[in-house]
């Protein structure tokens, strides 16, 4: 990242941080507690947050929302909320909520907000304790770049040790969980520890509605970026009821981009130089009763040669 490009992103982060804490606070729920878990051990970045709300007001609180910036809010392709239904060995769990987007009024644009229906209202002095998954693509930039065939790749996260939401919260913590103990730099905060491979902030607490504490990790990761940009798939029945189903991948690596020439020589000679974050094989999930698979490539040139072996 040039360095403009990045004092550039940094302003935009303190705009944003002056917006949300100029918006309103919403209701009497509190959080009480706040546990997050971030993985970044492949390119997709899941993230589980417990939440456990508690009505501190004397009306009747029936939603919760949640709320991602702008950033994350386009990056999202998958939010579930669940919770656990029972006690002891009769507990269950991954009882769904219904969660939708919404627009409440007086609220910063920079921010999507997404409404959690609880299974029923809370009353002053209750509380109640759910999950949410988080599913984010994308989210992992490579820095530098371009590699050469002989580079590891390291990638940077973005994202921030408070959890940003429009209520109070009484404690919470955050884990973020990385491929290995390899890392270039994290930001380090006053309650920060480092474990192995993983980076442990917090706990917070007595933090005011849309904290914002930005955080950036910058690590190896040599996880293949498989990108499909397009899927196209064709199926064909048959008048003797045989179905033939054809997939046409149009794949590129989303990771860094290769730079220099790609050397057949090193790659057979030096595994070593073969490329980490490359990938060479892709996993197709058949049915049991699939039968004469094949299967036809084409390696472009404007694609690194490397990364489709």
């Amino acid at each position: 990242m040039r360095g403009d490009n990045k004092m550039g992103f940094r302003f935009d982060l303190l705009l944003f941080a002056l917006t949300v804490l100029a918006a309103p606070v919403l209701s009497d729920l509190i959080l009480s507690k706040v546990d997050r878990r971030i993985d970044l051990t492949s390119q997709i970045v899941r993230s589980v947050s417990t939440l456990k709300v508690e009505n501190a007001g004397s009306e009747l609180v029936s939603e919760v929302l949640l709320s991602f910036p702008e950033h994350q809010a386009k990056n999202l392709a998958y939010l579930m909320a669940t919770y656990s239904e029972g006690k002891g060995k009769a507990k269950s769990s991954g009882v769904s909520l219904s969660v939708k987007e919404v627009k409440p009024k007086g609220m910063p644009p920079a921010l999507t907000f997404y409404s959690v229906t609880l299974p029923k209202g809370l009353g002053k002095g209750d509380s109640f304790t759910f999950d949410v998954l988080s599913v984010f693509t994308h989210s992992l930039r490579p820095f530098p770049e371009k590699i050469t065939q002989a580079d590891i790749q390291l990638v940077i996260f973005q994202d921030s040790a408070h959890f940003l939401t429009p209520y109070v919260v009484k404690f919470q913590s955050l884990s973020i969980k990385l491929p290995d103990s390899r890392i270039e730099s994290y930001t380090k905060l006053e309650n920060t520890k480092l474990h192995g491979s993983e980076i442990k902030y917090g706990p917070f607490e007595n933090l005011p509605s849309f904290s914002f504490s930005p955080i950036f990790v910058h690590f190896e990761s040599n996880q293949p970026f498989a990108v499909a940009k397009e899927l196209v798939r064709e199926i064909e029945i048959s008048h003797w009821g045989n179905v033939q189903v054809t997939e046409h991948y149009n794949l590129i690596h989303g990771g860094a981009e290769s730079k220099g020439e790609f050397s057949r020589l090193d790659y057979q000679a030096r595994p070593h130089l073969r490329g980490a974050s490359a990938f060479r094989h892709l996993v197709a999930k058949l049915p049991p009763r699939a039968h004469s698979i094949y299967y036809r490539d084409e390696i472009r040139k404007y694609i690194n040669v490397s990364s489709m072996e």
